[in-house]
């Protein structure tokens, strides 16, 4: 009995030799730069933060050096599989704007041609390799069961041993084959382990592209490479699947650096060039001056839906994430704001060594500044998405009243220094509100009156603008200009710097005016320009909101 025998036995329907997938699979034809690399999550149904960062980081280098970015389904743990788990993922995926060149679309289709792209559906291919390490008396059927294994690790903890299946402790590695295959055919339960050549006394040294070079023992650990189901263990379709899609780099959290002695080991056992490794460490979250990792389960921002319920646009997200990918991105786009994403260069070592400390406030604030740059219509478009999903009321009258919509999110907007007022679609309704007449109606009004407080007075400067001094076509000049007027009428100074140098001569100052003026068409005292604002309204509008705080006045 040889070790084909046992590989025959064990594969007996395994007709494809390794040759066979290397001509089905060839080299890419691509630049010599490119990278081709993968986002591989298990079928979970979602994705999180810091999968979504290590997504962004594998497209953009792929990106940028015309190469590919594929997604890659590991089933093979199928306790973890979820109904329409690729569908969520692949959602999340395109709702951020993250797309792919090959791989996983639906639970049932994929695009590109070096798949299948979903692991379940590659266990031929996984068999072809595993019988190859049979025949060559590099894997071996291990027969222990859960319990046997513990006792190894009892016996391991009493002698202070290192845990794990290795030397004296690997008891089937010694199992003849004819023994061996004696008990598979009596139908005894059995794993597949690699024979490992490594020795634990020997060092290795990995290159990796964040951390640098980084030393390790060699791998000596027989590692189970096939489960009792036939599928595959993480370690050994790693393997295969990155072969064989050609993948140039792996960017991956940093909890696999462990595996990369058993992972440079399984590319050695078959002959094959390792991809280039990139590790990237957890996003951090600051909590009472103590860092921790962004959790599934803490934190809300972990979570994708957090960003479209609270309505932060998807480039800023992505501006965000690219912050936390290069250290040097912020300072570039600060300096470059006619430019986007595409255009900044990628670079492995200007990734934090240490891991992006998680900001929500400081996302805001980028997304603050990127609504700020953008056209009207812009934010219009994004706004009536956001409010068609989350609010409805809202939705019904920016979209009832467009022409006005984008009029009021264009104030103070194409100038060099333009207005800043939101950071999230989320924020829009609740800041301009009073522009509305429907939510105005309803709204619960506190008018932030200040200087100028006397409602009489109010009514009677407000009523005297209307009739004397309103005029639609005036230009922001002129119209200042007759604030000035009306502000003398009534006893104020024109120039603030009139009032301060001689403030008993007058009740105060044209500051004070504009204010009431302000505070009567919104109930607020800070607001977009005023101007802007009386021009969205007209005079008819004027003269309603003139009349509401009349009629609140009889209430009083």
């Amino acid at each position: 009995m040889t070790n084909k025998d046992l590989a025959e036995l064990i594969f007996p329907n395994i007709t494809k030799t390794i040759e066979d997938y290397e001509k089905e699979y060839p080299e890419r034809n691509l630049p010599e730069d490119a990278i081709v690399t993968r986002f591989a999550p298990s079928p979970t149904g979602f994705v999180h933060m810091g999968s979504l960062l290590a997504s962004f980081v594998e497209r953009k280098a792929a990106k940028d050096t015309n190469g590919v970015f594929y997604l890659r389904i590991e089933d093979t743990d199928q306790e973890r599989k979820v109904e329409n788990g690729i569908i969520g993922i692949t959602t999340d995926l395109k709702n951020f704007g993250i797309s792919i060149d090959e791989g996983a679309i639906s639970e049932t289709e994929e695009i590109g041609s070096y798949g299948p792209y979903v692991q379940s559906s590659r266990r031929e291919i996984y068999h072809a390799f595993m019988k190859r390490l049979v025949e060559q008396g590099l894997a071996y059927p291990c027969f222990c069961s859960k319990e046997e294994l513990e006792e190894i690790r009892k016996a391991q903890e009493k002698r202070k041993d290192r845990i794990g299946y290795y030397g004296r402790y690997a008891k089937c590695r010694k199992i003849p084959v004819a023994d061996a295959i004696e008990r598979i055919k009596n139908g005894e339960p059995f794993t597949l382990r690699l024979k490992s050549p490594g020795d634990y006394n020997k060092k290795i040294v990995v290159k990796d592209l964040v951390k640098g070079n980084i030393s390790f023992p060699e791998n000596d650990m027989d590692i189970v490479i096939m489960k009792q189901d036939g599928l595959p263990t993480y370690h050994f379709a790693h393997l295969v699947d990155d072969h064989l899609m050609r993948t140039t780099h792996i960017i991956r959290g940093d909890e696999w650096v462990s595996s990369l002695p058993t992972h440079i080991q399984l590319f050695q056992v078959f002959g094959f060039k390792p991809p280039k490794y990139a590790h990237i460490s957890p996003i951090m979250k600051e909590e009472g001056g103590v860092k921790r990792k962004l959790s599934k389960r803490k934190d809300p921002e972990a979570a994708m839906s957090y960003y479209h319920e609270q309505g932060i646009p998807v480039y800023a997200v992505q501006l965000y994430l690219m912050t936390l990918a290069n250290t040097n991105f912020e300072q570039w786009w600060d300096a470059n704001k006619d430019k986007t994403i595409d255009d900044f260069e990628f670079s492995f070592s200007k990734i934090s060594k240490s891991g992006g400390l998680f900001d929500v406030e400081k996302l805001l604030n980028i997304s603050k500044n990127y609504l700020s740059r953008i056209k009207a219509t812009e934010f219009y478009d994004m706004l009536v998405s956001y409010a068609k999903e989350y609010d409805e009321e809202f939705y019904e009258l920016i979209t009832k009243y467009k022409d006005f919509t984008i009029g009021l999110l264009n104030i103070e907007r194409e100038q060099k220094k333009p207005r800043k007022d939101y950071a999230k679609f989320s924020d829009v309704k609740e800041l301009v509100w009073y522009m509305y007449d429907e939510l105005f109606e309803k709204h619960e009004k506190d008018y932030e009156f200040s200087t100028i407080t006397d409602r009489n007075e109010i009514i009677s400067m407000m009523e005297t603008y209307i009739d004397k001094y309103y005029d639609e076509s005036d230009d922001q000049q002129t119209w200042f200009e007759k604030i000035k007027d009306l502000s003398e009428e009534f006893g104020y100074a024109r120039e603030v710097k009139d009032y301060k140098e001689n403030p008993d001569k007058y009740k105060g100052h044209v500051g004070d005016v504009s204010m009431v003026i302000r505070v009567v068409l919104t109930t607020k005292s800070m607001t977009p320009n005023l101007y802007d604002i009386m021009k969205l309204f007209g005079k008819n509008r004027i003269i309603s909101r003139i009349e509401k705080l009349k009629e609140l006045k009889k209430t009083l």
